[in-house]
């Protein structure tokens, strides 16, 4: 049986990420913070229907790299998918140090350990699209500079460089997917697409009268979070470590975001929308679309679910969940 060890499996990737190997008869570890078990019904309910499956290991910090190394010395897994990190982007320009602390220091840290515990055992890096920012090329593809425009985008590119130095010093069998905005109904509440979601639920419940929003014309590619955690496990299945952009290859705007979630709830967002200038970010990217064509070719990967789908089921699984607490 392969085993599997996840970093950040208790967020929306790792807990789909977790179900997904466990149904190719995977053994499932992943590692959390100590303070998860104190409070489980708030920091893992998205591994709840999972949590007698999975083994979790407890470390307090990705920059500790002792306890990173008991941790692969305990599991020795065959693949490991590093999707921790402070992935917020708007927190990223609040809190510059940390960000760029466990993002940076974690991956390095991972990394170590593997190649001094595991050498044999295949990594995934969490890449993102953050990491193109200004760019003037569109599409993007695996070609496209780099040249983020916030701190997490600095940080991930830094972990994107960490991986490809390991896989070409180190001969590890490194990928980094470079993953658009994926979304679901695990997605945390601070996001602008769960913000949306579950506000647009409040209000027809009669739980809220508003939203605050920046740029509803920011635009984004985005797709649905398990169809691209099944292209992460592709990555670590081919022959030779490689590096892979995800995405779907279109573009909507907040805007559209925004009416398709409140029509599916028969609603006008209009009649409850305010702009807040103070939700603006500090700077803005460049349109950021993938050009898929290589993991579409290699790894054979499409997305399954569209645009306007992923929203509705978004917005559906918001409302049955708001009126199960009426």
């Amino acid at each position: 049986m392969k085993k599997a060890l996840i970093t950040g499996i208790t967020g929306q990737d790792g807990s789909y990420l977790a179900e997904y190997l466990l149904e190719q008869g995977y053994e499932v570890h992943g590692i959390i913070r100590r303070i998860a078990l104190e409070d489980p019904a708030l920091r893992l309910w998205r591994l709840q229907h999972v949590l007698d499956q999975v083994i979790l290991h407890t470390g307090d910090s990705l920059e500790s790299f002792p306890r990173l190394f008991q941790i692969f010395q305990e599991v020795m897994p065959d693949e490991c998918y590093h999707l921790a990190a402070q992935s917020f982007v708007s927190y990223s320009f609040e809190d510059e140090f940390s960000t760029m602390s466990v993002n940076v220091n974690g991956t390095h840290c991972i990394l170590s350990a593997l190649h001094r515990i595991c050498p044999e055992c295949r990594f995934y890096f969490a890449g993102s699209s953050e990491m193109f920012g200004k760019t003037k090329d569109a599409p993007q593809n695996e070609d496209t500079s780099f040249r983020p425009r916030s701190v997490y985008g600095i940080s991930k590119v830094a972990g994107f460089e960490l991986t490809r130095n390991y896989r070409e010093a180190y001969n590890i069998f490194a990928c980094s997917g470079i993953l658009f905005n994926h979304e679901s109904p695990r997605r945390g509440f601070e996001f602008v697409t769960r913000k949306i979601t579950s506000s647009a639920a409040k209000i027809k419940l009669g739980l809220a009268e508003e939203i605050r929003l920046g740029n509803i014309e920011a635009k984004r590619d985005w797709g649905y979070a398990l169809d691209y955690v099944k292209a992460m496990v592709a990555m670590l299945r081919q022959e030779t470590p490689d590096d892979f952009v995800v995405g779907t290859g279109k573009t909507h705007s907040v805007k559209e975001f925004l009416e398709v979630a409140f029509g599916e709830l028969d609603l006008d967002y209009q009649k409850h929308l305010v702009i807040d200038p103070r939700l603006y970010r500090p700077t803005n990217n460049e349109i950021l679309v993938a050009d898929p064509s290589k993991a579409q070719a290699v790894l054979g990967w499409q997305p399954v679910i569209d645009f306007e789908e992923l929203v509705c089921l978004m917005v559906r699984a918001d409302f049955e969940h708001f009126q199960k607490q009426l």
